[in-house]
């Protein structure tokens, strides 16, 4: 299968590309950044792993710079992950429009043009493909200075349960994993006293695994999930 993947450079990004990788699909991965770990996957899966770097705080150049010189009409695409994220955190009392505006470019508008587009690619090859969207626990549960993060997320849960409804008669699935707090370059910022709190929220008592919620969007990806569209599936260590 041909997927797009967004921020694939790090974190559960990278991840998911070399679970996909490992399982023979080809990768269109999108980020700012072109990390040395996504060259070494590049090297070790030479061509099927296909690189483009790109700031998605920039929806407007999404239908060109990605659907017109990177992944063409050429190419049939089986699969979107929408993973790319940039965390914007403060208190409610503290929020600052600009920086707001600027994280729902990149966590909101931008996943929602890359559906457009990926859509209109599986329609006009007759795809049924599938949608997988990266959401966050923080959008069901509340954690202090994640309001402005948390609705980013939560406005594409709805988005992509309307997609599922939409498409769905086509073939075209649409759903969301919402991970718990991982280890990732996302979460390092807070202290060990910070984590040790949230993972006490947790029926696991433990960070969520990247492997494990990788593993859910390959499910999701795969024809094994045929049934599945318009839900979402949380990996989060029993997030309470």
């Amino acid at each position: 299968m041909n997927i797009l993947v967004t921020g694939a450079s790090r974190g559960l990004g990278l991840v998911i590309c070399r679970v996909l990788l490992e399982q023979s699909n080809t990768i269109f991965a999108i980020s700012r950044t072109y990390s040395a770990e996504l060259q070494n996957l590049e090297i070790k899966f030479s061509g099927k792993l296909f690189f483009k770097q790109l700031d998605l705080s920039k929806p407007n150049e999404i239908k060109k710079k990605i659907f017109k010189e990177f992944v063409t009409n050429d190419i049939i695409l089986h699969g979107l992950v929408n993973n790319a994220a940039i965390a914007y955190d403060d208190l409610i009392t503290n929020l600052d429009l600009p920086k707001l505006e600027e994280m729902f470019k990149v966590n909101t508008y931008a996943p929602m043009v890359l559906t457009k587009y990926a859509i209109r690619n599986m329609l006009l090859h007759k795809t049924k493909g599938s949608i997988v969207h990266i959401s966050s626990i923080s959008a069901h549960t509340g954690y202090k200075g994640l309001a402005m993060y948390a609705s980013s997320k939560a406005a594409i849960e709805a988005f992509s349960k309307t997609t599922a409804r939409e498409w769905g008669k086509v073939g075209v699935r649409s759903n969301v994993v919402v991970p718990g707090f991982m280890e990732t370059e996302m979460s390092k910022t807070l202290t060990e006293e910070q984590k040790e709190l949230i993972y006490n929220r947790t029926s696991l008592k433990s960070a969520t695994s990247l492997d494990s919620v990788s593993a859910m969007v390959s499910f999701l990806l795969s024809e094994k999930s045929i049934s599945i569209t318009g839900q979402n599936l949380h990996v989060d260590s029993g997030t309470l």
